[in-house]
């Protein structure tokens, strides 16, 4: 399967999703990849069954400059509803001073993020994309996740232990200062189309992660209809 990967951020580069998911090409999974979102043109969605985004709402590492217009917003959901599948993972769920549109089709907005310290993920609903995915722990940043459409179904959750450092955030003056449990992946559906969200992802060994190499390859199936 030919799966279209767009990735890279300033505060994510794109080396990470692209070798987390080298992988995958021995289980028959084909990436083409842009980091550079001016590369990107909405006509090239109808060439995929599959979407990963983990980009937020900045061209490049390079480039701050919005890309999520609301053009490029209106060809996502349209996608979507004719029967794309989007994998949205870790920074695509960063909002951005005007990615409503793309918020409403994920289900969800980034709030904030605690140090990065080590996360348990723990799949805690029986679903295709959780199929045979144990429980692990990376080190990894922990999002605090507004769910925003209430057609989500929470298949994953995530937990932190408190670590005591201080923290630039009003909703949490220390660092996990309580027992964090939030949600790190759900599920739902928008015309004949499919959206899965997973939060997991800063760092490379998450996506080395032999579990959550599991669920991608779950998710990209569900994802395209499988």
């Amino acid at each position: 399967m030919r799966v279209l990967l767009i990735c890279d951020d300033f505060y994510h580069p794109g080396q990470v999703p692209i070798e987390g998911t080298a992988q995958l090409k021995e289980h028959g999974f084909l990436f083409d990849v842009i980091t550079d979102a001016k590369e990107f043109k909405t006509e090239m969605l109808e060439a995929y069954p599959v979407v990963i985004l983990c980009k937020s709402d900045q061209a490049s590492a390079q480039d701050k400059a919005r890309w999520k217009t609301n053009d490029v917003q209106q060809a996502f959901i349209s996608y979507v509803e004719k029967g794309g599948g989007l994998l949205a993972i870790h920074s695509a769920t960063v909002a951005g001073e005007k990615t409503e549109k793309m918020d409403k089709l994920l289900g969800s907005r980034f709030t904030f993020h605690p140090l990065e310290s080590p996360v348990t993920v723990k799949p805690i609903t029986p679903h295709p994309i959780t199929e045979r995915v144990g429980m692990f722990c990376e080190v990894d940043e922990l999002y605090r996740m507004k769910i925003i459409s209430d057609d989500v179904d929470i298949i994953i959750a995530s937990y932190s232990p408190p670590q005591g450092d201080p923290s630039k955030y009003e909703e949490e003056p220390v660092h996990n200062s309580d027992a964090w449990i939030d949600t790190s992946g759900y599920v739902r559906l928008q015309g004949k189309g499919r959206v899965c969200v997973l939060t997991p992802g800063h760092t490379l060994a998450v996506w080395q992660n032999p579990e959550f190499q599991k669920l991608l390859k779950n998710a990209i199936r569900w994802c395209a209809g499988q």
